[in-house]
């Protein structure tokens, strides 16, 4: 899949880097100038690397208290709404997963325009597709900033490959599975053997497999088109269940968790940032994993943005913070540390990102890896019901994965959850 953006030169990035990170340097004062600690809330889910950061930045801004506050994906989202309804209880910086972006950004009103703080200087930093994903639509307010891209690959485990006679190389594994029904096949083959599943949840074939599509659940007009990608998406993954292929594992549950430790699975749908939640799931299974080609060619799968609800009472220091997390330093650190992807361009030429390697995935060159898969990203409109459009469906699939619908049924109950959730 193709994206196309403008480069910084190597020489460019790295004396952008040095202005940049001098405006953000542990100069700022905190607290508005004044004797009070200013508490700032983060709200998230997953790993965004932020916990290494906040002692760094708290020690730079003695006044600053920052409170990190990670949660489950969906129930962030929608407490997110729930506040900006309300008018009040939201997060000083609250993250907003590109699933859910449009249907924020739709609402700019209720959020800080960072265009008024300045952000504008930044617009050429990011890829083009990202910086405009948190644009209003009028193009006046910009309600984010991106902290990373998706770009998908396939993590495996080598050691449950080579107990099941499959081979180990990456480059040799990435050539079993150009297409996803050549990777059922090659499922199909673990199974047999190793008599475990293959894939971790069917939602976690759906997912990828959607995010390789032109259109995803809506045309940039607002309507639902389940018969396009959705339909390619559900068939594939369907085909997987069918094989026996998934270990029925619910994604971010205790149970997914869980079968990362216990080798319940041998391979997964891999974004750069499911990297850090591999590595902090499962520790003692480190050099046991390494990271492939996936199957149809590139695609994205998540990827982030950092906002300010308006509704907050320290805006001016919420901004301080959120600038300097994006700041090149921070953004290689995180990359380095958990793996999340910049989506800044000119950082997949630094040596700290380009020359990385992962030891505890075989020591795969992640840097080149990623950085190649975010060159093919080509932007899917995600329209403003995706984020509980893409819920429905996947609870759909969760009840084919347990026998409760059958293929056909399952399709059927897809399409009619979708069109409840696009009229909700």
């Amino acid at each position: 899949m193709k994206r196309s953006w403008s480069r910084w030169t190597q020489v460019a990035a790295v004396g952008a880097a040095a202005v940049l990170l001098a405006a953000c340097s542990g100069k700022q004062t905190g607290g508005g100038g004044n004797n009070e600690t200013v508490s700032l809330t983060i709200n998230f889910w997953g790993d965004f690397g932020l916990d290494e950061l906040k002692g760094k930045y708290e020690a730079a801004n003695p006044k600053v208290k920052i409170v990190l506050n990670s949660g489950d994906y969906n129930a962030q989202h929608q407490d997110l709404q729930t506040k900006l309804v309300a008018g009040s209880g939201a997060a000083d910086i609250a993250a907003i997963d590109e699933g859910f972006i449009v249907q924020f950004r739709s609402q700019a009103d209720k959020f800080v325009n960072l265009l008024d703080k300045g952000a504008e200087k930044y617009k050429d930093k990011y890829l083009p597709w990202k910086w405009g994903q948190s644009l209003s639509a009028d193009g006046k307010t910009q309600i984010g900033l991106g902290t990373d891209v998706g770009g998908l690959a396939m993590c495996y485990r080598t050691d449950l490959f080579a107990a099941a006679g499959l081979p180990t190389n990456r480059d040799e594994v990435s050539k079993l599975w150009p297409t996803w029904d050549a990777f059922i096949e090659v499922g199909k083959q673990y199974v047999a053997k190793a008599k475990k599943g293959f894939v971790d949840s069917g939602t976690n074939v759906f997912n990828p497999v959607l995010g390789q599509q032109t259109i995803g659940f809506y045309d940039t007009s607002e309507n639902l088109k389940m018969e396009g990608g959705p339909k390619v998406a559900f068939d594939t993954t369907a085909k997987v269940i069918a094989a026996g292929l998934s270990a029925k594992l619910a994604s971010f549950s205790s149970e997914w968790n869980a079968g990362f430790v216990n080798g319940d699975f041998a391979v997964l749908a891999c974004p750069a940032w499911m990297r850090g939640h591999i590595k902090n799931t499962a520790p003692d299974t480190k050099g046991k994993w390494d990271i492939a080609a996936i199957p149809g060619g590139g695609g994205n799968w998540g990827g982030s943005f950092l906002t300010i609800p308006k509704q907050g009472k320290n805006v001016d220091e919420a901004y301080k913070l959120l600038e300097w997390l994006i700041q090149p330093e921070q953004q290689i650190e995180i990359f380095n540390k958990v793996g999340n992807l910049p989506s800044q361009p000119a950082l997949y030429k630094d040596p700290s990102v380009l020359n990385s390697k992962d030891d505890f995935f075989n020591n795969a060159p992640a840097g080149q890896i990623y950085a190649t898969t975010a060159e093919k990203l080509v932007p899917q409109y995600l329209g403003k019901k995706n984020g509980p459009t893409r819920v429905a469906v996947e609870n759909v699939l969760n009840r084919l994965q347990n026998g409760e619908l059958t293929a056909d049924a399952a399709w059927q109950e897809a399409l009619k959850e979708a069109d409840k959730a696009s009229k909700a």
